[in-house]
């Protein structure tokens, strides 16, 4: 039985066949578009909202694609590389269809956000509330171990480790890290432009960005040096702007990962687009076997002059 999909309001009468005509079309070019861009076999949902998946080629759980599919158009991409593409069940679609199709797109973005943004704001509330009851992280915890790095402002939850999140002002997420490295923030809270900060911002000192958590550990025990862990590729231009209007004057450097591995190193892409955007200076790891990011360097003896 096929699913039941929504009503076109376009205007005028659509037969019944012409709408389920174009409901499979949108979702077969939809699906060939999901697979040749991402490489992940779906079927698609056009229920106008967000969808999540794992991307195959990353950690179980990762969470990081995305569609959202309507009756005649969608839209898929990649939240840590900021890849995007646009689907439309006719290959020339006629202007007024398009148009329309914007404003409904529009308006649900709208919607979804002010949804999104009543959920940050109960996440917050609650992450900030159970903080003050888990116990300062391990330093002999497993996955410290395998980083050799300390715990620094780490809490833990039972055999997980617990990485604070904040907006720059308070705490509003965070991000739980298993001994095996599987790594989940809290459903529903906010990501974007969020950091986990090690270290005091001083005057006249560098400011360092970097990805994951255990390579801004790696850093500020390298340098001394501050250090905002933006979490993915994806969330390094947001921080670095937050930082930067935030701290106007600072020296900021974005210390990438190198993902010489993976199509289009989005690593040294994201961090080169968040570096420029305000004005800082971008590093990343020389390319090595077995290197993606300064804490494999510093675990197989490299230097980390920035």
């Amino acid at each position: 039985m096929h699913r039941a999909i929504k009503t076109p309001s376009l205007g005028g009468a659509w037969a019944l066949s012409e709408i389920v005509g174009k409901q499979i079309a949108i979702e077969n070019k939809f699906s060939e578009s999901i697979i040749t861009h991402h490489g992940l076999s779906v079927s698609p949902i056009g229920d106008g909202d967000i969808h999540r998946h794992d991307h195959p080629e990353a950690r179980k759980g990762n969470n990081r694609l995305w569609y959202v599919l309507h009756h005649d158009f969608g839209v898929h991409g990649d939240w840590a590389t900021g890849e995007k593409h646009s689907v439309f069940a006719d290959d020339t679609p006629d202007p007024q269809v398009a148009e329309k199709a914007r404003q409904e797109a529009e308006k649900r973005r709208v919607e979804r956000q002010a949804e999104r943004e009543r959920g940050y704001a109960l996440v917050a509330s609650q992450t900030r509330q159970e903080w003050p009851l888990l116990t300062p992280a391990s330093p002999t915890h497993a996955y410290l171990a395998a980083k050799g790095v300390k715990p620094y402002n780490l809490r833990q939850r039972r055999e997980l480790l617990v990485v604070p999140l904040t907006d720059g002002q308070r705490l509003v997420n965070w991000q739980t890290i298993g001994p095996d490295g599987a790594k989940y923030f809290k459903t529903g809270g906010k990501v974007k432009g969020c950091y986990s900060p090690i270290g005091s911002i001083e005057p006249h000192q560098p400011l360092l960005i970097a990805e994951g958590w255990a390579t801004a550990a790696t850093l500020h025990e390298a340098t001394g040096y501050a250090v905002a862990a933006a979490m993915n590729a994806g969330n390094l231009l947001p921080v670095a702007k937050s930082l930067r209007e935030r701290y106007p004057t600072q020296p900021i450097i974005v210390c990438a990962d190198n993902d010489h591995g993976t199509a289009g190193n989005p690593g040294v892409t994201k961090g080169k687009e968040a570096a420029s955007a305000i004005g800082a200076r971008c590093v990343w790891p020389e390319t090595h076997e077995g290197v993606t990011d300064f804490n494999d360097l510093a675990r197989l003896g490299g230097g980390l002059a920035l």
